[in-house]
């Protein structure tokens, strides 16, 4: 029956030992890119619940250096993965091959991610890259599942890439049809009977251009792409099914249940903790930073393919897990406090892609705790040992994530942080001597998601990374440090101070009787959006915030300003701006506010936001003349 149903084999098109030679590459798909991915064809074909076969077939023309990525391949398996068949080669620019993988060029290797304690993943890593271009690279492999839980889709394109031929098929018994999403797909599928009881739906492409990403565009969105997901699924016996968020939910309670028992003396601590407090917020807090005392985070990808939380017991005892683990450890000793916590998953990490909410599927990477506290939330991120009580930041924040509850899987918002909870707030005083020289001594609060500028979070109790942080992030040229300080404020919306005490060196220039000082002493954005005739995609803001500035300079009493600009002002739909100045004994005071909201916006309005970004730039960048009495 395997052999059956194996799909499409893709004739390789050339007599003899020629394959793929440059010159059968259409001349527009050779324009202005790396790589041409000549062939890219994916099947994947359900047998049953918990039995599939995956096979890839990848061959890629590679123009220039910076293609090179693309002969670098890894092909993960775990003891759930078997690998069927793996196989390569490399053809020269008139397709003669010049390389065949042999089993000596593979390396086998744990998928160590840097994190993970133990894991059953391995690696099989291919590198077939050639030192003379054009040359190409061809790929084929096979995967045996043994579940039916992720069912790997498929996209195409990107910048600096082209297609010549791609195509993406399904085949699976009629009782087990797989549900698909499709994303910038227009093509209709080629649908047919392949064996009785079984069908096919197969997306076919050719000549596809590299794509164009504009400036503040949603890229990745533009990226054609086919989601897949089973509806009935069966992983390590245990059955389930994704037709809805609520029963998807429901199977992760299954692997849940029976696994949040706590030892006695864990339960007798919990109620130390909580002696005397009143509010389950307060109650909360205690027994989140018990957690992050006793435990401390290691990946752990074992069992049933790293989605099964380890016993609450396990924890307690080891003192260290895995995001499933940790959490599933903090719902239970809040479950003892009478406290409702639920192990919450979510897509995490800095720009992730959105959750597609209209399709239930395994679209999550990392575990957290949700508490419902009426009109507020609690999120707990209980993988780390310093994060602020119920502070999310930039990891999981303004997402949607699956809260896993009593009656299965509900979807729900992680925190949105407002400009005025991303704020950040300097004064700074500022002596320039008559040659240019400064001293300035600075004060600058950063609270929400600016708290993790250039890594601020990850600074706090050791000087020499706060000294670091400071060189890095300190947006004045020819500076030295004479002394700093950097404190941390724990809160839900957390807060750094950071003091300085610097030395400018030729901070202002100097001409004949006239001294040049820029005003705006560390916070100036000088780039501006290219222009675009005819824009194609929304504009996408990621980050609301807000920056205030008050600088005050003291200059020689023989020096006074001979032109003081009038206060500024811009408003936009994506921000607002406002600069003013103002000399008063001897000294001059700057103050700027610039508030920046973050959405979508229609394509239309992008003319508006290079203008807003050209006027930004041009007042940060605006100079007082002050001119010698004598």
């Amino acid at each position: 029956m395997i052999t059956s149903l194996l799909l499409i084999r893709i004739s390789n098109g050339f007599a003899g030992d020629i394959k793929y030679p440059v010159s059968a590459i259409p001349e527009e798909l050779k324009q202005n890119v790396n790589v041409v991915i000549r062939e890219d064809h994916i099947s994947f074909q359900i047998l049953s619940k918990n039995h599939a076969l995956y096979s890839v077939r990848f061959v890629v023309t590679i123009l220039n250096e910076k293609g090179n990525d693309y002969a670098d391949h890894q092909v993960l398996y775990d003891k759930l993965t078997k690998i069927v068949e793996l196989s390569g080669a490399a053809y020269d620019a008139n397709g003669n091959q010049i390389k065949k993988l042999k089993n000596k060029d593979i390396h086998d290797q744990a998928a160590f991610d840097g994190f993970s304690l133990y894991s059953d993943d391995r690696l099989k890593v291919i590198n077939l890259a050639q030192a003379t271009y054009p040359y190409t690279v061809e790929i084929e492999y096979k995967l045996e599942y043994k579940y039916l839980y992720f069912i790997p889709g498929s996209r195409w394109g990107g910048e600096k890439v082209s297609y010549q031929n791609a195509s993406y098929q399904l085949v699976f018994p009629t009782n087990l049809a797989p549900r698909y999403k499709l994303l910038n797909v227009e093509q209709t599928p080629k649908k047919e009977k392949t064996a009785e009881g079984f069908e096919s739906i197969t997306w076919s492409f050719e000549n596809l251009k590299p794509l164009k990403f504009e400036p503040y565009s949603p890229s990745r969105e533009m990226i054609p792409q086919i989601m897949v997901a089973p509806t009935a699924f069966e992983y390590e016996g245990y059955s389930g099914t994704m037709q809805s968020w609520q029963d998807y939910g429901k199977w992760q309670k299954t692997l849940n249940d029976g696994r949040g028992e706590l030892p006695e003396p864990v339960k007798l601590k919990v109620k130390e903790l909580t002696k005397g407090l009143t509010t389950d917020a307060q109650k909360a807090k205690a027994i989140y930073e018990y957690l992050q005392s006793k435990t401390r985070y290691v990946s752990i990808q074992l069992g049933i393919g790293g989605l099964q939380p380890f016993p609450a017991s396990v924890v307690d005892e080891t003192g260290y897990g895995d995001c499933k683990a940790l959490s599933n450890y903090t719902v239970a000793m809040l479950k003892e406090a009478g406290i409702k916590g639920y192990y919450t998953v979510i897509q995490a990490g800095r720009n992730e892609r959105e959750v597609k909410t209209d399709f239930p599927s395994h679209q999550f990477n990392h575990v957290i705790v949700s508490v419902p506290n009426g009109k507020d939330t609690l999120w707990l991120e209980c993988t780390s040992q310093s994060n602020p009580f119920g502070y999310q930041g930039t990891f999981t924040e303004d997402r949607w994530a699956m809260m896993v509850t009593e009656d299965g899987g509900k979807l729900v918002r992680t925190i949105n942080y407002t400009p005025e909870q991303n704020l950040q707030s300097r004064t700074a005083t500022v002596t320039v001597d008559a040659s240019g020289n400064a001293k300035a001594k600075i004060k600058t609060t950063a609270t929400g998601i600016q708290y993790e500028n250039g890594g601020l979070n990850w600074s706090f109790n050791n000087s020499d990374k706060q000294k670091k942080w400071i060189e890095e992030n300190t947006d004045i040229p020819n500076f030295s440090i004479n002394s700093f300080s950097i404190t941390e404020k724990k809160d839900k919306v957390p807060s750094a101070a950071i003091n300085l005490d610097l030395t400018l060196n030729r901070y202002a220039s100097a001409s004949g009787k006239r001294l040049f000082i820029t005003p705006n002493l560390m916070n100036r954005i000088s780039g501006v959006p290219e222009k675009i005739a005819e824009r194609k995609t929304e504009v996408v803001r990621k980050s609301n915030y807000l920056d205030l500035d008050t600088i005050q300079f003291t200059v020689p009493e023989n020096l006074y300003p001979e032109f003081l600009p009038e206060p500024l002002k811009y408003t936009s739909k994506f921000g607002e701006y406002e600069a003013s100045f103002k000399f008063d004994a001897g000294k001059v005071t700057y103050t700027r506010r610039m508030k920046v909201w973050k959405g979508r916006f229609p394509k239309e309005t992008y003319t508006e936001l290079v203008d807003f970004y050209k006027n930004v730039s041009k007042a940060d960048n605006i100079k007082l003349v002050f001119l010698n009495k004598t």
